[in-house]
């Protein structure tokens, strides 16, 4: 059982922290805030679902910026120890600082308090409540089945390159050379350091902390898992072959794991904790082998660059990895209709991805990383011409690093778009 005292000393100095944070950092607007904002028009719950670090607090923080709001961050170690019946000293405290006309309340990383998801649904009664969440599942409990219908989930992922362009004050209105210079240099650091917040404070040694704490607390600690040595060996392992294919059969290799269901659960795991995204294979048929071979991408380019070995391919490997990120940021921010996969044939011609929506296949694209016509190898083109004739599709596009142009191949016209260019008008919705 915690003291009311100590709540509010957590609660107090926790306050103190955020508005130090306002004052005193650069904190830019988010491309998700307007949407997120406009779903608590109504008296409800809105979950800010991501990985950790992304940056939900501080979302949630400038949705009720100009509000009076009662906040309290349970991802504190001072609250281990709180059970479900000290839920409610929190309310109590928050009266006593703000006022019993407080409408407004921001549980941040609840899910570890047993039954928060009653008092979650308690005050959404009478108040507009913002609920932060670092794992997929955490409205699949009691919340979900009493609150059907009456909350609102979104996810919220590491910066994007047009946010990370807005944080480092670069315009992009007009493209002068010095400006296009500035947004190359940035690319490329953002393709190497990716977009997680903090990485911009602290220089890269804070992704592998940000790593470590994602494993210990949103998987390991949350899933109690035994082999933590072994988890850790598959986690590394995929993160390593990002932008790969990989085998249930070759996970079960690394370890001494017996069982490839024991694989398939952990592999769940860390796409729960928003650290990996599985990709399937495209097939026109409707029941997949589980465990065929699958793709694998990271949450961030930064931390897939720490855990991995450099190699000469990294950098094409990465840019791949950035567009997987853009099409995910359009399937969650835009339209929850999208559906990515990528193909391969059975002479094994590869599509990076292939963006379905409906019954149809929207767009093939394909990802390298060169800065010349002649530097794209014609297996690609080749490729993407295949597969535009089997799966129907005439939208096709080549994502490179710095080469702009268009040609028609087998009647079909074929977009290359340089990498910055086509992250900005993907990051807008206009892609």
């Amino acid at each position: 059982m915690i003291s009311k005292e100590m709540l509010r000393e957590v609660i107090v100095e926790q306050e103190k922290e955020n508005e130090e944070i306002f004052s005193s950092e650069n904190i830019i607007k988010r491309e998700a805030e307007e949407r997120a904002g406009g779903y608590l028009k109504f008296p409800n719950i809105f979950a800010i679902l991501g990985v950790r670090r992304c940056g939900k607090s501080v979302l949630a923080l400038r949705i009720f910026r100009n509000k009076k709001y009662g906040y309290i961050n349970f991802d504190d170690e001072r609250l281990a120890g709180i059970e479900a019946r000290d839920l409610n000293k929190i309310l109590e405290v928050f009266y006593e600082l703000y006022g019993n006309d407080l409408e407004h309340i921001i549980l941040d990383e609840p899910q570890n308090v047993e039954k928060w998801e009653l008092f979650a649904s308690r005050l959404r009664r009478t108040k507009k409540v913002i609920i932060t969440g670092s794992n997929s599942k955490l409205l699949s409990g009691e919340l979900a089945t009493t609150l059907t219908g009456r909350y609102i989930s979104f996810t919220l992922f590491p910066f994007s390159f047009r946010e990370v362009l807005e944080f480092r004050g670069v315009e992009i209105e007009e493209l002068t050379t010095p400006k296009r210079a500035e947004v190359f240099k940035s690319l490329k650091d953002y393709v190497e350091l990716g977009g997680f917040p903090e990485r911009f404070k602290f220089g890269k040694r804070i992704i592998n902390e940000i790593y470590s704490s994602i494993l210990t607390k949103d998987i390991l600690r949350r899933a109690k898992i035994k082999k933590a040595t072994e988890l850790k060996r598959v986690s590394n392992f995929l993160i390593s072959n990002f932008s790969k294919e990989f085998s249930y059969t070759s996970l079960k290799n690394i370890t001494s794991v017996r069982h490839l269901s024991t694989i398939s659960k952990w592999i769940d795991l860390l796409e729960q904790a928003y650290l990996i995204f599985v990709v399937e294979r495209f097939s026109f048929k409707l029941k997949k082998p589980l465990f065929a071979p699958k793709k694998v991408y990271c949450v961030d380019t930064g931390l897939a660059n720490t855990v991995s070995f450099k190699t000469s391919e990294n950098l094409g490997r990465l840019a791949e990895n950035l567009v997987f990120l853009g099409l995910l940021r359009k399937k969650y921010y835009v339209n929850l209709g999208l559906e990515i996969y990528y193909y391969k044939d059975a002479l094994q011609h590869e599509v990076d991805f292939v963006v379905k929506e409906g019954p149809g296949i929207k767009q093939l694209i394909q990802v390298t990383y060169a800065s010349a016509r002649d530097e794209i190898e014609k297996r690609e083109i080749r490729a993407l011409r295949k597969a535009s004739k089997t799966l129907k599709c005439r939208d096709l596009f080549v994502i490179t690093w710095d080469y702009e142009g268009e040609e028609v191949a087998d009647r079909k016209k074929i977009k290359f778009v340089p990498l910055w260019k086509w992250l900005l008008s993907i990051d807008s919705g206009a892609s």
